[in-house]
């Protein structure tokens, strides 16, 4: 083989497969991910909160854990750049769809203010070390800035926790122990710059028993700040200016802290009721309206008897209020996730459409009846179907005693009434009377909620018509005479119906073709009297006319300008 051949089969030769290089995926800021990230991130800023300045007030306890305190610093610095990293990796939404884009992503996150914070916060202010020596931890004050990740944690937190009033209550008495505990620190040190034990006021002298202790130190400090920001006991009068200005601090700190506890705690007894309001209907109107109208104590007992089931048990009548905010679709798969099952059991809505039933859903109303009570009697109109979620109901005769059958969750009755079958002998009317023996969870869908919905779907429909017919024809209950009556009726009205359709198709298509032959003449008769108008054009002036021209006078059929007109009296036209 020759040099050349050599020289281009190895240019030929396809490059060897390099090994990918595995990135960082892009991070959705809704994601679980980056919400369990944001939870990793509370701890090193709560450790720098808390830590530092209480390692900057007591020197016993810089001093006494000192390689400790350096792991600790450097450990949470390392998740701090870390969290740098993921924000670069990190999202955000443009018309609704996640940009992922690394580039983009970069680009707007340098340029806000949450980047100067990030990297102010991870100046390497510690490199003061070297001349202040290692016991100023006052040098990592900057890393107070990363605060914005531990409100934002918090806030991810509230919205996804099943319990956030309880939570909001957590946080609170969290920001009021780190408040106590900064003006607790900033007492000791103030204390140890007046002197320990120079007056009543300042921490008390270590020589003595037991307050030289570290623990006793700390625990007096935040006893003493806990009385001043409470304003509860006596606290030692300060005797110097600077003990008056740090009292006058506190107090003002202290008012505000009262009013910010109150705000705060108003707003979570006030979203509790508004949750309670929500989910559960308001009994005290209904009380004072029946004690209003004097409604006897028996029934008045049984309405406040099933208010107290509701607020027992938890069970809520007014679903469609709570999910009203949610989107159409969304509110739809809440609504199937919770109550599909139970409409799959009824046979007349088996084999249906998915996207049928997820509508049926939206529509069903719960109800709750008391026990004794009647769902509905023998010969009323059937306006609504009803379908058993929980409790029992019996079939009884019309003295109310007798039992014919009991109903148990999962059944369901009136679901003919609601559906118009042609030959019904009863008429849509009920044929038995329904008793709930205890209370009794039911589902209710109306008549004209399943007719709204089957006007989009008449396959359905037709198909919930024909189930309905044979559980008719195995009750007895369907004539078929009068189902053959009202087919034949229909399908004559349909066949005159047909009829009257073809008859005014033929006369829109008759329409048309005089619509269309009067447009034919209108355009032959423009026509000709356009060509009429150019041949008058060419038709000669008289000679009285002419002279009349010319002595500036205007004849009879002479315009203004000297032109000739067509149709002279007494001039021949053209030949």
């Amino acid at each position: 083989m020759s040099q050349d051949s050599k020289v281009k089969t190895t240019e030929s030769s396809p490059p060897a497969p390099s090994k990918a290089r595995k990135s960082l995926p892009v991070l959705d800021p809704s994601g679980d991910y980056y919400y369990w990230w944001l939870n990793t991130m509370v701890f090193p800023v709560m450790y720098n909160l808390i830590i530092v300045v209480c390692r900057a007030c007591f020197p016993d306890l810089q001093h006494g854990y000192l390689v400790a305190w350096l792991v600790l610093d450097y450990m949470s610095d390392l998740l701090y750049l870390l969290d740098i990293v993921v924000h670069f990796h990190t999202g955000f939404l443009e018309q609704g769809i996640l940009v992922e884009d690394k580039g983009r992503i970069a680009s707007r996150y340098v340029r806000t203010w949450s980047f100067v914070l990030d990297l102010a916060s991870l100046l390497p202010t510690d490199a003061a070390y070297a001349s202040l020596g290692p016991h100023t931890p006052t040098l990592r004050l900057n890393r107070f800035l990363r605060a914005p990740r531990l409100f934002e944690a918090f806030d991810r937190t509230e919205t996804r926790t099943a319990y956030p009033n309880a939570f909001r209550i957590a946080k609170l008495m969290l920001y009021i122990f780190v408040v106590i505990h900064w003006n607790s620190c900033l007492y000791f040190a103030l204390s140890r710059y007046l002197g320990l034990g120079r007056d009543v006021w300042v921490y008390p002298d270590p020589a003595r028993p037991g307050f030289e202790r570290l623990l006793r130190q700390y625990l007096y400090s935040f006893y003493f700040s806990t009385l001043i920001l409470t304003t509860v006991g006596d606290t030692p009068p300060p005797a110097r200016e600077e003990e008056c200005l740090f009292m006058v601090g506190d107090f003002l700190l202290a008012v505000m802290g009262f009013a910010t506890i109150m705000g705060s705690m108003s707003s979570v007894i006030y979203n509790m009721n508004t949750a309670d309001a929500a989910f559960y209907p308001d009994h005290a109107l209904v009380k004072k309206y029946m004690k209003l109208h004097r409604v006897n104590r028996r029934l008045e007992r049984r309405v406040i008897d099933w208010y107290q089931h509701l607020q027992i048990n938890k069970k809520m009548t007014n679903e469609v209020a709570i999910l009203q905010h949610l989107p159409e679709r969304l509110r739809a798969e809440v609504a199937v996730s919770v109550h599909l099952s139970t409409l799959s059991r009824v046979q007349i809505f088996q084999n249906c459409e998915a996207s049928l039933l997820e509508e049926l859903v939206l529509k069903l109303q719960p109800q709750t009846y008391s026990p004794g009570e009647y769902v509905c009697r023998k010969g009323d109109v059937g306006r609504e179907m009803y379908i058993i979620r929980e409790g029992q109901l019996a079939v009884v005769a019309d003295d109310g005693v007798t039992q014919y059958a009991v109903l148990g969750a999962g059944l369901y009755f009136g679901e003919i009434s609601i559906i118009n079958i042609k030959g019904n002998m009863s008429g849509n009317r009920r044929t038995a009377n329904i008793k709930s023996l205890g209370y009794s969870d039911l589902f209710c869908l109306s008549k004209e909620d399943l007719r709204e919905v089957l006007s989009e779907y008449p396959q359905a429909q037709a198909v919930m018509e024909e189930k309905g017919r044979e559980i008719l024809l195995k009750m007895n209950k369907l004539d078929v005479n009068a189902e053959a009556a009202e087919i034949a009726l229909q399908e004559a009205t349909e066949a005159r119906l047909r009829g009257l359709d073809q008859q005014l198709d033929d006369l829109q298509t008759k329409f048309a073709r005089l619509l269309a032959e009067l447009e034919s003449s209108a355009l032959k008769i423009a026509y000709r009297i356009e060509r009429l108008e150019w041949q008058t054009r060419e038709w000669p002036v008289p000679e009285e006319l002419a002279e009349a021209d010319d002595e500036g006078e205007p004849g009879e059929g002479t315009s203004k300008d000297g032109e000739g007109t067509a149709g002279w009296e007494g001039f021949p036209g053209p030949e």
